[in-house]
């Protein structure tokens, strides 16, 4: 994970921890669990007292500071800090049998802005700003996802078409395999996958890289097979995706990557303004010709 330049807004300190905690090796996780409970105490802490308070060491506080992509402990208190000064989000309520309709309009609708609040927690500046780049300059923009996050690709398949684009979604391999054979250095290749792990993706993402193809993937927060294969990447909360009778976690997770793709398309429409006004010109009069 790439670290963020200085003039980043310092939060997310608290997210990152709990998006990882679970991937944690046991030194690091006791560092993880006394910063949760303690938050307050932590920044006032230097890095010994800190591995004193948790029963660890000053090396465990600097090693989970590494597995959260930052520059070292500062930062991460920096980044609490900033999160105690901010409104704590709602906390994360799961659907249960028998629920009414008022609180599973409720429920849905608290979860689903608290995913969206936490994954722009994790937004690493430098690193939209590289993707936003790569996006505006590619040639070809190949998006790809399995299962859910393949909605996720048509919808900025969709979007990207906007901007004059040439475009693609894909949920199949072996067509994506066919795209991506003859692709070429400026295009983009960008893999959607919620856990990381899904082994299509990170082989579409591995070929592209072969072929010298840019690279992007958009996954849950951390270290995984697809990120290790990515040039750039981007992230979304974890934390809502927890195992439920009604899968409640996938709904918010799926929102969360839609708002990410919204970030990058209005991002590349922003910086190539006067270019998408003419487009959306062209596209606003093509389908009116095809109403009449």
């Amino acid at each position: 994970m790439e670290n963020e330049n200085q003039n980043t807004s310092l939060i997310g300190g608290l997210v990152r921890i709990d998006e990882v905690f679970d991937r944690l090796p046991p030194s690091e996780k006791k560092v993880a669990l006394y910063i949760l409970k303690h938050p307050h105490e932590a920044i006032y802490s230097t890095a010994s007292e800190l591995g004193r308070l948790s029963g660890t060491s000053s090396a465990a506080v600097i090693r989970l500071c590494k597995s959260l992509g930052l520059k070292g402990f500062p930062e991460l208190k920096f980044r609490i800090s900033g999160d105690l000064q901010k409104p704590a989000d709602l906390p994360y309520r799961d659907i249960q049998p028998g629920e009414t309709q008022y609180s599973i309009v409720d429920k849905l609708t608290s979860n689903s802005i608290t995913a969206i609040r936490e994954t722009v927690k994790l937004v690493n500046y430098t690193t939209l700003n590289k993707a936003v780049d790569a996006l505006i300059h590619a040639p070809k923009i190949h998006f790809f996802g399995v299962g859910a996050s393949g909605i996720i690709a048509q919808d900025a398949q969709q979007k990207f078409l906007r901007m004059n684009k040439a475009t693609s979604a894909f949920t199949d391999v072996h067509n994506a395999a066919m795209y991506i054979a003859n692709g070429e250095k400026e295009d983009v290749v960008f893999g959607i996958s919620f856990s990381g792990e899904t082994k299509e993706t990170v082989k579409m993402l591995e070929l592209a890289r072969k072929k010298g193809v840019k690279t992007i993937s958009l996954t849950r927060y951390g270290t995984s097979s697809v990120t290790e294969q990515a040039d750039i990447n981007l992230f979304t909360s974890a934390s809502r995706e927890i195992p439920a009778p009604f899968r409640n976690g996938a709904t918010s997770s799926r929102l969360a990557q839609l708002h990410m793709i919204d970030i990058l398309f209005v991002s590349v429409v922003t910086a190539r303004y006067e270019e998408a006004v003419g487009y959306q010109e062209e596209i606003r009069r093509a389908v009116e010709f095809m109403k009449g």
